[in-house]
């Protein structure tokens, strides 16, 4: 059964929602370090899904039992689970490259680029409105790119962030269609279990032995990536996506944090400026998109 019969409750959601947040920013540092420490990105991929894995399998068995795993569109999973591992990919390399504060900040992108790519292939029509929260997100981007103190930063680095959060849209986009037959803690399942043998033909190639410091991270970066899509799913499980969005951008803060903590990296004002006016312009199109929802189910036309 895909609807939740839930009482909704704000803070019990707005909760979660923070704390996938925080696991979030701690699995990207771990990335981050597990980079800097001889970790090939294919390693982390690999053990990233391994260790999540069990998460979902606890879940369904909390909830309705491994019945759950039965699935009416396997093609579907089998591409999300190829765009989930391109978007991982990119997500990673972004981390990697820039200092995590940059890389989270483009992320907060994904919301503008979904509306893009919602027009392209889903022949959705956004109103004035929607287009120039879109452009003044764009000059948010612009912000960050050309601020003085950024001209040492990679452009590569932008690129392939840029890159995931068109990714991540896609993904988005893919799950909303998956959603309306499947359980997210089916999805979730799959994603990790289709994905490991894929990322096992890599470790033939990139697999070696650490240090005893080196595997406590890679299972940090395991278990935080579960814990994080586990909370994530609790907080829309108590809570409408208009009401936990804005506590993404909380990421900033912690990613600000542990990128200072563990590299001396602190944004610029340019970050800081850009981090708002994407924010604001993202916040803004969801709002819109309420309004639409709203308007729409007023007027009886059914938005399933």
């Amino acid at each position: 059964m895909i609807a939740n019969a839930h009482e909704t409750r704000p803070l019990y959601a707005l909760g979660f929602r923070l704390a996938a947040m925080v696991m979030l920013a701690v699995m990207f540092a771990s990335v981050k370090w597990l980079s800097g420490h001889g970790v090939h990105i294919v390693e982390s991929l690999f053990y990233r899904q391994l260790l999540t894995l069990p998460v979902p399998i606890i879940a369904m068995i909390m909830a309705d039992g491994l019945s759950m795993i039965r699935t009416r569109r396997p093609g579907a999973h089998v591409s999300r689970t190829l765009a989930g591992l391109m978007g991982m990919v990119f997500n990673f390399g972004a981390v990697i490259l820039l200092p995590l504060a940059e890389a989270t900040t483009i992320g907060f992108t994904v919301p503008i680029f979904a509306t893009i790519l919602s027009v392209i292939f889903l022949g959705e029509r956004p109103g004035v409105h929607r287009w120039a929260a879109i452009f003044i997100g764009f000059l948010g981007v612009v912000v960050i790119v050309g601020a003085p103190g950024h001209f040492d930063l990679p452009w590569l680095g932008f690129i392939v962030a840029l890159i995931a959060a068109i990714l991540t849209s896609c993904i988005s986009l893919l799950l909303r269609q998956i959603s309306r037959t499947e359980h997210p803690t089916t999805t979730v399942f799959y994603f990790s279990a289709l994905s490991l043998p894929i990322l096992g033909v890599g470790m033939l190639y990139f697999g070696k032995m650490h240090d005893a410091q080196t595997w406590a991270v890679i299972i940090l970066l395991g278990l935080s990536g579960g814990l994080a899509q586990l909370f994530m799913t609790s907080a829309l499980r108590w809570g409408p996506v208009s009401l936990v969005l804005p506590m993404d951008y909380s990421s900033l803060l912690w990613s600000t944090l542990l990128g200072w903590a563990l590299w001396q990296q602190w944004p610029g004002p340019g970050t800081w400026i850009g981090a708002v006016i994407i924010a604001m312009s993202s916040l803004y199109i969801a709002w819109r998109e309420r309004v639409r929802h709203r308007d729409l189910v007023n007027r009886g036309v059914s938005v399933s």
